[in-house]
């Protein structure tokens, strides 16, 4: 287990705190928003070059505005990308170009009606996992020509649902929003354990991680009602484990820059460090078993492969 010495209240920019990234480039999907911005920030302040890549592009210059000024740093920039979208995530990967060696892919959705894609996939996994498996993969030469981190932001939502790969897109089943929701999310961490075993002479390592409970637009699909259900059912209270945006990130960048995680892949990690298995007493905390499942991941992979004509 890697245990960091940071905890449930550190921030980002106490991680990086005499972390020096000058040099080092960096992409930040879902940059424009939450704990992306503090993301974005925290990489700025430790001298990287960061790239937004976002949907809404006036959100990701008005931010990037204003972290410039906040961090003195020039080389924040931004990008179009809708995860949703493969011709959005294509035209992405080929207007990049030269080394990476930080890809956080921080974006995504949670907890939407049912929705589909116009290639008739589940709007959740389409984003969450599709999305960032295509930018990844489609970046790969990029990552590899420095040796590079990706750092997949899941949740512990991943312990609703393992990947159901006999009905990926609620085409028999009945749709159930946090199901689809934590499939996606264990998706993000079985991306990283296969990767590892794939990419490591090359280099690359990928890790997913926790960011915790936190307020953001990424309950937008939620009433309030709902949003205080969950808040409830997960075990925070007003006085507990809600955290701020700028604590929400520091995992992120534990798993992004600590040198403990170098040449590691296919860890979970929340509150800044290692997670243990999930236990019957625990709600909500920990990694689940099947979210670590060797075979499941080389599934997913070939899955993903086979869905996107890779």
């Amino acid at each position: 287990m890697i245990t960091t010495g940071y905890g449930f209240e550190t921030t980002a920019l106490e991680v990086v705190d005499g972390v020096d990234l000058t040099g080092r480039r960096a992409i930040v999907t879902g940059g424009a928003s939450g704990i992306g911005v503090e993301t974005v920030r925290a990489l700025a302040a430790a001298g990287a070059q960061v790239t937004i890549a976002a949907r809404d592009i006036d959100a990701a210059q008005r931010v990037a505005t204003t972290l410039i000024a906040a961090t003195g740093n020039k080389k924040i920039s931004v990008a179009p990308l809708d995860l949703a979208s493969q011709a959005s995530v294509k035209a992405f990967v080929r207007n990049w170009d030269g080394p990476l060696h930080l890809l956080i892919n921080n974006a995504g959705v949670m907890a939407t009606p049912l929705t589909r894609t116009p290639e008739g996939w589940e709007l959740q996994l389409a984003t969450n996992h599709f999305g960032h498996f295509t930018l990844t993969l489609g970046l790969f030469n990029s990552l590899r020509a420095e040796g590079a981190r990706v750092v997949n932001v899941s949740s512990s939502a991943h312990l609703m649902s393992p990947v159901v790969f006999d009905d990926l897109h609620y085409d028999q089943r009945p749709y159930d929003r946090w199901e689809a929701y934590g499939q996606s999310k264990t998706a993000n961490i079985l991306f990283g354990l296969e990767a590892g075993k794939r990419w490591a002479s090359y280099g690359i390592t990928m890790n997913a991680l926790m960011p915790g409970s936190i307020a953001t637009n990424l309950q937008r699909h939620l009433t309030e009602d709902e949003l205080q259900a969950r808040i409830r059912q997960s075990g925070a209270t007003t006085t507990r484990r809600v955290k701020t945006p700028e604590q929400g990130a520091a995992t992120t960048l534990v798993v992004a820059t600590t040198p403990l995680l170098d040449n590691i892949s296919g860890r979970y990690f929340e509150d800044c460090n290692e997670a243990p298995p999930v236990s019957g007493d625990s709600h909500l905390r920990g990694v689940a078993p099947y979210a670590q499942d060797p075979e499941a991941a080389a599934q997913l992979w070939k899955v993903s492969e086979t869905t996107l004509g890779f």
